[in-house]
This record gives C-alpha cells, sequence and structure tokens, in this order.
C-alpha cells in the first residue's frame, strides 16, 4: 500500500460485521441434538478454558478436547465440518457489506481480527467479508498488541478501528491517541455487557448497528464529536 494513504478503517468481525453470538447459539443446539445438553455445557467448560489458555477463540481445538471426553470419539469429529461449512454469509448483520462499499470510498478496508488460524480465515472468506474488503485481512491473537504490524503492512495518516468491544477500542486508543477514531458498535454480548460500559471509557464514535456506517461521510471520523455524525454520506472531508 502507498505510505500517502490518508484513511484506513480496520473491521472487526464477530458481532461487528457478523452474528457471532448466534452461530455460537446454532453450534450449542447442533452439540446438544446429538449428544445432549450436559454434553454442550462440557463443550463450552473446553472452549473457556482454552479461550482463557490462548487470548482467543479456539472453537475447532475446544472440539479436539471434546471428542476425547465424549461417548463417541467418531460422531464428535463431525463437529468440525459442522463449523467448516456452516453458512456465515447468512449470519452477516443487515448493511455489512453495504457499510463496506461505503467505507471504500474514504479509504481502504482491511479486517483486523483475533482467532485461530483455521476457522477465523474460513469465516472471513465463506462470509463474503474477505471479498469485499479485497483480502485485506489481519487476524492476530491480541489485536491491540499488534499495531506496529498492522501501521506497517498498512500505512496511513488516520486510522478508524470498528469494533464491538470497548476494551479492544481503549487499549488501541491509548496507543495510537490522535491518529486513531474509534467507533463502538452496539452489537452481541460484549457491547451490551454493563461491566465493561462502565470499566472502559466511551468510544469516541458509538452506533447501534454496522448499517449506520452508510449515513457517514469521511469528515465525522477525521474530527469525531463522540456522536454519531449527522453529515449526509456523501460528504467528504
Amino acid at each position: 500500500m502507498n505510505a500517502a494513504t490518508s484513511l484506513v478503517f480496520l473491521l472487526d468481525v464477530d458481532n461487528t460485521l457478523l452474528d457471532n453470538d448466534q452461530v455460537q447459539t446454532d453450534l450449542d443446539a447442533h452439540i446438544a441434538k446429538l449428544f445432549g445438553a450436559d454434553s454442550a455445557k462440557t463443550y463450552w467448560n473446553l472452549y473457556e478454558a482454552l479461550r482463557d489458555k490462548l487470548g482467543y477463540a479456539d472453537y475447532l481445538g475446544a472440539i479436539q478436547q471434546f471428542r476425547l471426553e465424549c461417548d463417541d470419539e467418531v460422531r464428535a469429529q463431525d463437529l468440525a465440518a459442522y463449523l467448516l461449512n456452516y453458512p456465515f454469509a447468512e449470519r452477516l448483520y443487515p448493511g455489512a457489506l453495504d457499510a463496506i462499499a461505503h467505507l471504500s470510498r474514504f479509504g481502504d478496508c482491511v479486517v483486523l481480527s483475533d482467532g485461530d488460524v483455521v476457522l477465523q480465515p474460513r469465516k472471513i472468506e465463506a462470509s463474503g467479508v474477505a471479498r469485499a474488503v479485497r483480502d485485506q485481512v489481519l487476524i492476530y491473537v491480541h489485536k491491540e498488541r499488534m499495531l506496529d504490524d498492522v501501521a506497517r503492512r498498512f500505512p496511513a495518516r488516520h486510522y478508524v478501528m470498528v469494533e464491538d468491544k470497548l476494551r479492544v477500542l481503549d487499549g488501541m486508543k491509548r496507543r495510537w491517541r490522535e491518529r486513531l477514531t474509534t467507533v463502538f458498535v452496539r452489537q452481541g454480548h460484549y457491547a451490551n455487557d454493563p461491566a465493561a460500559r462502565k470499566e472502559y471509557p466511551p468510544a469516541q464514535i458509538e452506533l447501534a448497528g454496522i448499517h449506520e456506517l452508510c449515513n457517514m461521510g469521511a469528515g465525522a471520523f477525521l474530527s469525531p464529536s463522540g456522536h454519531l455524525s449527522s453529515k449526509p454520506a456523501n460528504a467528504t472531508e
């Protein structure tokens, strides 16, 4: 990318562009149907323990462990196929791809996500998000700690981070300060956690849904007021 790029939009995926809470609900129902509700609880306990250990969600790694603890090791292998073949495109929030197309008018759009190296790339590709951002996808263990690498790969004078976790936005803002505009999307269970909203400062821009980005011009991100801009969508800098 040209070092003279003015604006780069960094887009989270889970519960920002895609309803990952619903993906989890579907997986839970699938496991409960095949193995029973108690086994589903076992899977999620393994998942949480593995996430605490690794620092990111590893659904397939939890399945690896689950197959050793369930009563049908062979059948448990099919859970991986269920996830890899999941219709992620059907779980995009309304207006998600439209928002990417709209933001692309003002700068480059880049996916900046946490996750494993198998399912997370598959999710981003199968949902259509990878194509929408021209395969500009970065996946880390802790993305907020990798800002130097992000800047090296996609240099810009200013960045905008669109995210459902105030914790991540706060961590990035502390590092990049005026170089970054934070956009908080109130979607999913993290975004609606009262404890998180008390623990971390508000983002510069707060939206009820990803589709609201389509109503914003570039100037709203370069001079954020802390609220959804009233500028028309065709407004530029």
